[in-house]
């Protein structure tokens, strides 16, 4: 379906027939981070029932046990690092962007892999997206079930966060668990940043992670719906659905 959609005093076409899932969903096997167990998904048990029609169960019932942030892409909010509770079921209210994909090669400073602030300025220039997708390379497949505990994965410097709230990004999809080094004493500098927080908190920003952006999808702008569960906790699993801007 073609819709024409009239947005920030910008009008494009938008077919809604062909969405792009950039998630990667939580399953046993799948991406996992920060040292968590596999989840745990099995049948409810009461006396002789069993909550499984394989077993002879009436319908299936199952318990899910997982992390947010450490099984599949989530969502979260300014509540994943502050004292006081933040919920980013409440937080994001809003679930359609304009956003920018872009594609970056990580620089290797002092053993690590990063985002900078030259490279974002590089592929930014003159937009300014309200929601920015960060692709890095290499982009293979091992992606979508790789255990990324202990492995120190690529993450974003902090002037490069700030750089994004001037250019006024509100929301930022990344596809590594998370935006700051994985060990890195509790600092959270470029989380601290994107929220800015404590000094002057914004509770509307959104940092999702662990996507998987297919390498068969071109960099560009498209249309952003940002779906997350509707779940009271600072962060939440999410799918995040690009739709390609027609000309």
């Amino acid at each position: 379906m073609i819709a024409s959609i009239s947005y920030k005093q910008k009008t494009f076409k938008v077919d809604f027939s062909k969405p792009i899932d950039i998630s990667l969903p939580v399953q046993v096997g799948g991406v996992k981070a920060w040292y968590v167990p596999e989840p745990l998904i099995e049948p409810v048990r009461t006396g002789n029932w069993v909550g499984e029609v394989a077993q002879g169960g009436s319908v299936n019932f199952k318990n899910i046990t997982f992390n947010p942030h450490g099984h599949g892409t989530h969502t979260e909010c300014v509540g994943h690092i502050s004292k006081e509770f933040y919920s980013v079921n409440k937080s994001l209210q809003k679930y359609l962007f304009l956003a920018e994909l872009i594609t970056v090669l990580p620089e290797e400073i002092e053993g690590d892999f990063v985002i900078t602030k030259k490279a974002l300025e590089l592929f930014l220039q003159d937009k300014n997206p309200e929601a920015l997708v960060i692709r890095t390379l290499s982009n293979g497949e091992e992606k979508t079930h790789k255990n990324y505990s202990n492995t120190n994965p690529i993450y974003i410097q902090e002037d490069a966060t700030q750089y994004l709230i001037e250019k006024g990004v509100l929301h930022l999809l990344f596809d590594t668990p998370s935006v700051d080094k994985e060990v890195d004493g509790g600092a959270l500098l470029a989380h601290k940043a994107f929220w800015e927080y404590p000094q002057n908190t914004n509770t509307q920003r959104t940092i999702t992670e662990l996507i998987y952006v297919p390498n068969t999808i071109y960099d560009g702008s498209y249309l952003l719906d940002l779906q997350i569960a509707p779940i009271e906790n600072d962060a939440a699993p999410s799918r995040p659905l690009l739709y390609r801007i027609l000309l």
